[in-house]
């Protein structure tokens, strides 16, 4: 087992296992999102925590435990540095956490995670939005050349916004027309504001509004050939009533 580093806190070797349960696409460890004390959490199941750790194949580059005992050790670390904690499910609210007053390993406990990973990215995210707030900040101080290119693309990006607003207002006014004057509503881009690419979005150019005898379920008309495939055949010919 490692030992806590020079300042008191967990081994590098300790947070390597905490990383690797944290990333489920590397350890498969799958974890389900709870509220602890009105924070959202990532919380999972001991047993799936020992399976994790005890996977792991001899030549991989994850920290692998020889035995579930072993295993076992890594996990309660985890809980005596507090990058987990022990938790119960509320009996009323299932996704409502309550921390156990008992912080020891049981493979059928469930453990939330205190650890956020490398914060790398956070730092980095934060390194940016300063970068860029700066820039704002310190426009005047470009280059004639920097805000001139940049005035060329806001009004580039203005424009495209502006034709996006015209074609919609276009495109509704030419369907409103269209169901006063046919019976079908016709569509310009019919695609524009679905859940498509850029370009799928503009293609096709044009679409009629299928009418509305057209737009019944196909569940109902297999119901109905069904229905009529199952009811019984009349007879041949009528039987002759006695005199």
């Amino acid at each position: 087992m490692a030992d806590a580093d020079a300042g008191g806190g967990p081994s590098k070797e300790l947070l390597a296992f905490a990383g690797y349960l944290y990333n489920p696409a590397k350890s498969g460890l799958r974890a389900r999102e709870g509220v602890l004390n009105g924070r959202r959490v990532q919380y999972f199941k001991g047993k799936s925590a020992l399976n994790a750790l005890t996977k792991a194949e001899d030549g991989a580059k994850a920290p692998r435990c020889e035995s579930r005992e072993e295993a076992l050790d890594w996990v309660q670390e985890l809980l005596d540095f507090q990058l987990i904690v022990r938790c119960d499910k509320d009996a009323q609210a299932a996704r409502l956490l309550r921390i156990n007053p008992l912080q020891n390993f049981d493979e059928e406990a469930y453990y939330a995670w205190i650890y956020e990973g490398s914060q790398l990215t956070v730092i980095l995210g934060g390194i940016g939005v300063v970068a860029v707030v700066l820039a704002g900040v310190m426009f005047p101080l470009w280059p004639a050349v920097l805000r001139n290119g940049t005035w060329y693309l806001s009004m580039v990006a203005l424009g495209l916004l502006g034709l996006l607003f015209a074609i919609a207002i276009v495109r509704l006014i030419m369907y409103i027309i269209s169901v006063v004057v046919c019976p079908q509503g016709f569509w310009l881009f019919p695609n524009l504001f679905e859940d498509v690419g850029v370009l799928e979005s503009f293609v096709p150019l044009y679409a009629w509004e299928a009418p509305k005898d057209a737009k019944k379920p196909a569940a109902a008309v297999a119901a109905g050939a069904a229905a009529g495939a199952t009811e019984p055949a009349a007879p041949s010919g009528e039987s002759k009533k006695d005199d």
